[in-house]
């Protein structure tokens, strides 16, 4: 017994100044987006988002870990995360939106369609905040990659207006609802739907906000075209959210190839003062782009030369 125990122990020494070594022996590269992003895919499967409060009450996109054993359990959590509590682990400025005392009574999962049963409290809310209650249940739980519909029940009986709300509401739920919806047409001619990532700075950190624009498309744009467009021209009302793009950046041309890969070609504004891409400018083009494509990969270039490709699981977005 005392003999095996001191290999263990000789083992273990031995692996540990192997590791100390290897890492000690590799040499340093320079950190860019795609690595750091590939690390966390890697390192991190259980990472997911969740969409919170912020003080001006648009839904903040926001990272969670989720550690449970079964889907059911995450979900769980997911929803423990939305309401509201007085233990809350997320920044002074985000807060959780499902009413206090809210109680899941029950998940029923059926292929890519989820059932939520809540107690009566989840009808506790303000009619002003009773939309972005079910935005922010529908796009958190449809982060998950199994879930794209979710029914909402209260003590089994469907939902079927938006809670102290007479405005109907059908289910079952998609991303098609929107998220932060801001309806900006004249007319209700040639409307396109739009989904564009704003930054936020929250405790010194950038957070994202998704915004569903509607508005007039009366010369037929593509959506990337109105991204880049909003992105850099628009005025944002909101003194927290912000445009991360140069009012300079210009899209000189984009290709989709096979239905899987958007090509986007930039002038150089896209670079910051240190002509590299800001890590902000490329979260935010892809988060918006993900939300409005069904392309799996980026690739971003600047002057027609190949600067970067962020791939669709990195992002973890889905079409809206």
């Amino acid at each position: 017994m005392l003999r095996k125990k001191a290999l263990r122990k000789i083992f273990i020494t031995t692996m540990s100044l192997f590791i100390i070594m290897t890492i000690y022996l590799i040499p340093l590269t320079e950190k860019t987006l795609e690595t750091n992003l590939e690390f966390e895919y890697i390192t991190d499967l259980a990472n997911s988002s969740i969409y919170l409060l912020d003080e001006n009450n648009y839904l903040v996109k926001t990272k969670v870990l989720l550690d449970e054993d079964t889907l059911e359990d995450n979900i769980l959590s997911i929803i423990n995360n939305l309401t509201i509590s007085s233990n809350s682990k997320f920044p002074d400025r985000l807060r959780a939106i499902i009413p206090k005392n809210t109680k899941l009574n029950d998940i029923i999962i059926e292929d890519d369609l989820i059932t939520l049963d809540f107690s009566l409290e989840l009808l506790d809310i303000d009619e002003e905040l009773s939309h972005k209650l079910i935005e922010s249940i529908v796009y958190s739980i449809t982060e998950l990659d199994d879930i794209n519909r979710v029914n909402i029940t209260i003590k089994g009986n469907p939902l079927k207006t938006y809670p102290n709300s007479t405005k109907k509401i059908t289910m079952p739920l998609t991303r098609d609802i929107g998220i932060n919806n801001e309806y900006v047409y004249n007319t209700l001619d040639n409307i396109t739907k739009v989904v564009i990532y704003y930054g936020e700075d929250i405790n010194d950190d950038i957070y994202y906000v998704p915004v569903t624009k509607y508005l007039n498309n009366n010369d037929n744009k593509d959506k990337i075209d109105i991204i880049v467009e909003e992105l850099t021209t628009s005025y944002i009302y909101e003194d927290n959210l912000r445009s991360i793009l140069n009012e300079n950046v210009k899209l000189i041309d984009k290709e989709i190839v096979d239905e899987d890969l958007l090509i986007l070609n930039f002038n150089n504004y896209l670079f910051d003062n240190d002509s590299l891409i800001k890590e902000e400018v490329l979260y935010t083009l892809s988060y918006s782009v993900f939300s409005n494509y069904s392309v799996n990969t980026i690739s971003f270039k600047i002057d027609n030369k190949n600067i970067e490709t962020v791939k669709r699981r990195d992002f973890n977005v889905k079409v809206a």
